[in-house]
C-alpha cells in the first residue's frame, strides 16, 4: 500500500520509532512496518569507532610539540545521544543529517583539550621520553569528562602513535643528543681508563697489603716465640723453684729425722743412765771394802796385794816405820803367783 513501508535493521544499530511525535518502539536491529508520512525513525550504531587525531600542542617550558594518534570509542548510551544529535534516516536507511561528523568533532575537541592540558603540565624533554604516561594522563581525562558522558559515549582507549617537535628544535635536540652521546662516550673512556687506573692502584694495594701482612705474621711469629720461650722459662724456672722446694722439703724432712734420731739416742742414754743410776744409788751407801768384795769373786794375787797396800796407807797415821823393798814386793808377787798357779 502506499505509505506503508518496511524496514529492517541489523543488530549493530540501535533504533527508535517515533510516530506522531511520540515513541512507538525502540531497541537493537528491529524490523517493522510504519507509516511513512507520520513516522520517524534513528537509527544510532552502536560499534566501536576509530577516530585518529593530530594536534600542535604547547608544552610548560614553550616548546611546539605534535602529538598523532587515534581514539577508540562506543555509543554506550543511545537514548542520550539521541537527545543531543539527529540521528534520522530515511525509508532507505540514509541518514538526513550528517550529524556523525558533528560527534566526532566534539570528541576530537575533548581529545584536544585532555592533550593540551597534559602538555601543559610537562616539558618538552618530559613529553617526548614519556609518550606512554602522557597517553594515560589524556585516557584518564577523557573518561572522566562531562561532555563524553553527557554524550553517552564511552571512550574505550587513547592510543599516542607518536610525539614529535618542530624541525628547528628537533635538530637542536639532535645536535645536543649527539653531544650527550659523545660526551657519554669520552666518559665511558674515561671510566674505563679510571677502572684500569685504579684496578691497579687495588693490585698494588693488594701486593703492599700482602706484604704488611706477611710482616705482621712474621712478627706475630716471633712475637709468639718470645712468649713460648718465656713460657718455657717461667715453665723451667717454676720446676727449678719446685724443685728446690722438694730438696728444701726432703732436708727439713732429714732434718727431723735426725733430730728424731738423736731425741731417740737421748731418751735411750737416758733411759740407760737412769738404769745405771737405779743400779748404781744402792751401791753408794757402801764402802770401797764392801764394793771389792763384791766385785771380787776370784783370789787375784794382785788385786788383794793392791787392797793390802791401800790397807796401809788409810793407817799409815798408825804405822811408825815400813820398808819395803823391791824383793819383798817380788818374793810377794812370785809367791803369790805361784800359788795361783798350784
Amino acid at each position: 500500500m502506499f505509505g506503508v513501508k518496511y524496514i529492517k535493521f541489523d543488530p549493530m544499530q540501535y533504533v527508535v520509532h517515533t510516530q506522531k511525535g511520540k515513541v512507538k518502539r525502540k531497541g537493537k536491529g528491529l524490523s517493522f512496518y510504519y507509516w511513512l508520512p507520520n513516522s520517524s525513525i534513528m537509527a544510532i550504531p552502536l560499534a566501536s569507532k576509530d577516530l585518529p587525531f593530530i594536534f600542535n600542542v604547547t608544552t610548560s617550558d614553550y616548546q611546539l610539540i605534535t602529538v598523532q594518534g587515534q581514539i577508540v570509542y562506543k555509543i554506550s548510551e543511545p537514548d542520550t545521544l539521541a537527545e543531543a544529535l539527529d540521528f534520522t534516516v530515511n525509508d532507505r536507511k540514509k541518514y538526513l543529517k550528517d550529524d556523525f561528523e558533528k560527534l566526532d568533532k566534539r570528541i576530537i575537541s575533548e581529545v584536544q583539550n585532555a592533550t593540551i592540558k597534559q602538555a601543559n603540565a610537562v616539558e618538552l624533554k618530559s613529553a617526548l621520553s614519556s609518550v606512554n604516561k602522557f597517553e594515560q594522563e589524556v585516557f584518564a581525562d577523557l573518561i572522566n569528562s562531562e561532555s563524553i558522558i553527557l554524550l553517552g559515549v564511552q571512550i574505550l582507549g587513547v592510543k599516542v602513535l607518536g610525539i614529535s617537535p618542530t624541525p628547528e628544535m628537533a635538530k637542536t635536540l639532535e645536535a645536543e643528543t649527539r653531544e650527550k652521546i659523545l660526551q657519554e662516550a669520552d666518559l665511558a673512556i674515561y671510566e674505563r681508563r679510571n677502572f684500569s687506573v685504579e684496578q691497579e692502584r687495588k693490585i698494588k694495594e693488594s701486593e703492599l697489603n700482602t706484604e704488611i701482612a706477611i710482616e705482621e705474621k712474621q712478627k706475630q711469629i716471633e712475637v709468639q716465640k718470645m712468649q713460648t720461650d718465656l713460657v718455657k722459662q717461667e715453665n723451667d724456672e717454676k720446676i727449678r723453684e719446685l724443685k728446690v722446694q722438694a730438696d728444701i722439703k726432703i732436708e727439713k724432712e732429714k732434718e727431723n729425722l735426725v733430730k728424731m734420731q738423736v731425741e731417740n739416742d737421748r731418751k735411750m742414754v737416758e733411759i740407760e743412765r737412769l738404769k745405771m743410776e737405779s743400779v748404781i744409788e744402792p751401791l753408794k751407801k757402801l764402802d770401797w771394802r764392801s764394793m771389792m768384795v763384791l766385785g771380787n769373786n776370784s783370789s787375784d794375787a794382785k788385786t788383794n796385794i793392791a787392797l793390802a797396800f791401800r790397807e796401809l796407807a788409810e793407817n799409815a797415821g798408825k804405822i811408825g816405820t815400813l820398808n819395803i823393798t823391791p824383793d819383798l814386793l817380788e818374793n810377794l808377787l812370785d809367791k803369790n803367783i805361784i800359788e795361783k798357779a798350784s
